[in-house]
């Protein structure tokens, strides 16, 4: 009886309500995706130097007051083309991960919710799709072209598409034979209602953390074609290009490649870790079942 009710002490006190703040690993990766939106659409105006500007007379400069991270080898401030280089390293993989996750999604839940013929096909073309070397054929096709950074772009999402494809497809499959979707057939709902509007909403947390794992994916992906040549023009303020131009002056600066390796590597990370906690938030609250 004790254990059920509460001791007459203890009415006075307040409830003790759980804890609804961000664990650390997540609140600290939301600030560094957040320093680098505000990069990505202020870039021009947060640099403290012009990028392009070249001076002859401090080249490799150490970092100091006067070049936080130093210059390269042709006298560019590096921590002004670290600002600037965000928006090719951000606004790249976004494209690739909006457009995978919209069309993805449309041809997963059309795949898994109709079967029969249109499931084959679609399977057919995402395992032809798997079987690709993608970045192989991304620097066969952009040098065979001489495209630049936004065919890279356009030739990732095309083979960014079947993996996104695949995973909703899988989801919908378990969704398609629960009582609601037999439900909502026997009320005469159109098939495009039942995917979209009763379908989807079961698979969002899925298809949110998916499209950070995409994200994470793709701006590695551009960074290492930019890294090879395939990517942004030579001398364009990129990460991946930094990091390509900075090899060589690993031990006149490190900084001048590094740092432009560290912002890779940092939002990347941070995209999988907020992509993981979205996906168990989502989950929790019904988002998916």
């Amino acid at each position: 009886m004790s254990a059920i009710v509460p001791q007459l002490g203890d009415l006075g006190k307040p409830t003790r309500r759980r804890s609804k703040r961000l664990p650390w690993p997540v609140l600290v990766c939301l600030v560094i995706v957040a320093g680098v939106v505000l990069m990505t659409v202020f870039g021009a105006a947060l640099a403290p130097q012009d990028p392009a500007a070249q001076h002859l007379t401090e080249v490799l400069a150490p970092p100091g007051s006067g070049h936080w991270l130093g210059t390269d080898e042709l006298g560019r401030d590096v921590f002004s083309r670290l600002i600037v280089g965000a928006r090719t390293a951000f606004v790249g993989p976004l494209v690739v991960t909006i457009g995978s996750m919209l069309i993805g999604n449309l041809l997963g839940l059309w795949s898994g919710y109709k079967g029969g013929a249109v499931d084959a096909v679609l399977m057919r073309w995402v395992d032809f799709m798997w079987a690709l070397p993608g970045l192989l054929i991304i620097v066969v096709v952009a040098g065979a072209f001489g495209g630049g950074y936004w065919m890279a772009v356009a030739l990732l999402l095309v083979l960014t598409i079947p993996f996104d494809t695949r995973i909703i497809r899988g989801a919908t499959l378990e969704q398609a034979t629960l009582p609601y979707v037999e439900a909502a057939r026997a009320l005469g709902l159109s098939n495009r209602r039942i995917m979209i509007l009763h379908i989807w909403p079961n698979l969002s947390a899925t298809a949110v953390a998916n499209a950070f794992l995409t994200f994470a994916g793709a701006i590695v992906a551009l960074s290492g074609l930019s890294f090879l040549g395939f990517g942004v023009d030579p001398g364009s303020p990129d990460w991946g290009r930094m990091l390509s131009d900075g090899t060589n002056l690993l031990f006149e600066n490190p900084a001048a490649a590094l740092a432009s390796g560290a912002m890779i590597v940092a939002t990347a990370v941070s995209m999988n870790i907020i992509g993981d906690w979205l996906y168990e938030s989502l989950s929790s609250r019904g988002g998916s079942k």
